[in-house]
C-alpha cells in the first residue's frame, strides 16, 4: 500500500525543548511571518480578516477558521467567477473520514431541480489550492449546463486533514483521491451517470494518475493546463535537486525548496491576481522538501507512461504559459494512445485560464469544457 500522505494534528503538552524546541520556535515563527505577509497582500480586508489570514494554516482547525471568516466577502470580489449563481439548488458540504482515517472534505454542485443530469464530473485541483475558491464559479457554470459536479480538497490541502501543503507520496495522495471519488461514484445518484475527470496544474497529474490506475472506469479524462512536466523555467538546477533530494529525507516537510512566487506567471489579468490573495487558505509558502520531490518523480513516472492513456481526452492549455509547458500538452496529445482526443491552445493565454484570463477568455474556456462533455454524454 502506498504511503499515507496526511499528519493528523499533532496532541497537545508540553513544548520540546532543546535544539528541537528551537526548531520548533523556527517553524512557528516563519508561518506567522508568511502569514503577515499574506494579510499585508489583501488590498481592502477589512483588520479582521487580515488578522485570520496572518494566522498559521498548518493544521486544517486552523484552515476552516480563517474560510469561515472569509466565505461572506467573497460573493462581493470583482472576479466573474464570483457572480455565478446557481439556481435554486445549493451545493453540498461533506467531511468524510476515509479507510486512512483521514478526514476529508469533499463538495458537490449539482443541476437545478427538474434537470436531468447528464454526467458527472469530478475535479482535481491544482497544487496550493482548494475547490472552496476560484472553482465554485466555475463548477456552477458547468452544474447549470446539466452536470453534477464534484470536487475534493486532499490532504493537507483547503479543509482537508494534514499539514499544509505536505505530499508525502503522490501515489498516496492519489490513493485518496481514488477512494473519495469512488465512494462517490457508488451513490444511488450518480452509479449510472458516465464519469469524468477533471484535473488542472497538479490536479492534471493527479486524473492522469488515476486514469492510469483505473483504465476501464472513466468515460473520459479533461486536463487544464496539466502538470506533466515541471518547465524548467521554474526548476532549480540538477545539482540542486539532488541535494534537495537527499536533505528530503532527512528533512521532509521543512519548506526549503527554492521557488519563484509564480502568481505573476499564472494570472495575465493583475486584477484577477490581486483577488487570488482573498484565497486565504491555499498553500503560498516554499515548496516542503517532500512535496518537491514527490512532484518531480511524479512528472517523470506520468511521461514515462503516455502512451497508457486510452480515455478519451480533452487539453486545454495557454500558448503563453511559463508555469506547466505548452509543449508538454502537445507532446501528450500525440503520445495518448486514445482515438478520441483533442488539444486546445489559447494564443497568449497564461497558465490560469479559468480564472486569471480576461472574462472572455474565461468563458470561452469554460464553455468549450462544457461543449465537450455534451459531446460525449
Amino acid at each position: 500500500m502506498a504511503a499515507t500522505s496526511h499528519r493528523i494534528a499533532r496532541p497537545p503538552g508540553p513544548a520540546p525543548r532543546g535544539a528541537a524546541g528551537r526548531r520548533a520556535a523556527a517553524v512557528i515563527a516563519a508561518a506567522v511571518a508568511k502569514g503577515a505577509q499574506r494579510a499585508r497582500a489583501l488590498e481592502g480586508a477589512s483588520d479582521e480578516l487580515r488578522a485570520a489570514a496572518a494566522q498559521c494554516l498548518d493544521w486544517a482547525p486552523a484552515r476552516r477558521r480563517v474560510r469561515a471568516a472569509f466565505a461572506p466577502v467573497l460573493p462581493t470580489l470583482d472576479h466573474c467567477l464570483f457572480k455565478v449563481r446557481l439556481p435554486p439548488r445549493p451545493s453540498q458540504l461533506n467531511y468524510e473520514t476515509n479507510s486512512k482515517g483521514v478526514e476529508i472534505f469533499w463538495k458537490s454542485w449539482l443541476p437545478r431541480e427538474g434537470t436531468a443530469t447528464k454526467a458527472a464530473l469530478f475535479f482535481c485541483h491544482g497544487y496550493g489550492d482548494t475547490c472552496t475558491f476560484f472553482f465554485e464559479g466555475i463548477a456552477k457554470r458547468i452544474a447549470a449546463a446539466g452536470y453534477a459536479v464534484y470536487a475534493m480538497d486532499y490532504p493537507g490541502f483547503g479543509l482537508s486533514y494534514g499539514l499544509h501543503g505536505y505530499i508525502a507520496s503522490f501515489d498516496g495522495m492519489v490513493d485518496h483521491v481514488i477512494e473519495q471519488y469512488a465512494r462517490i461514484r457508488g451513490m444511488k445518484e450518480v452509479r449510472e451517470l458516465p464519469h469524468f475527470l477533471l484535473g488542472q496544474s497538479m490536479g492534471g497529474a493527479v486524473a492522469l494518475k488515476v486514469h492510469l490506475k483505473q483504465q476501464k472506469e472513466w468515460d473520459g479524462v479533461l486536463l487544464v493546463a496539466p502538470m506533466c512536466k515541471i518547465s524548467e523555467d521554474v526548476t532549480p538546477p540538477a545539482p540542486v535537486l539532488k541535494t534537495l533530494s537527499i536533505l528530503s529525507c532527512l528533512l521532509p516537510e521543512a519548506k526549503l525548496f527554492p521557488q519563484q512566487d509564480i502568481g505573476d506567471l499564472a494570472f495575465r489579468d493583475p486584477r484577477k491576481r490581486e483577488v487570488a490573495e482573498y484565497n486565504a487558505i491555499s498553500y503560498s509558502d516554499q515548496m516542503r522538501l517532500r512535496t518537491a520531490v514527490e512532484l518531480l518523480k511524479a512528472t517523470k513516472d506520468i511521461e514515462s507512461q503516455l502512451e497508457k492513456i486510452s480515455s478519451p481526452l480533452l487539453i486545454l492549455h495557454g500558448a503563453a504559459d511559463m508555469v506547466t509547458d505548452p509543449h508538454v500538452s502537445k507532446f501528450l496529445y500525440e503520445k495518448a494512445s486514445a482515438k478520441d482526443k483533442t488539444l486546445k491552445l489559447y494564443e497568449g493565454a497564461y497558465h490560469s485560464i479559468l480564472e486569471g484570463e480576461p472574462d472572455d477568455r474565461i468563458s470561452t474556456a469554460i464553455g468549450d469544457i462544457i461543449s465537450w462533455l455534451d459531446s460525449h454524454c
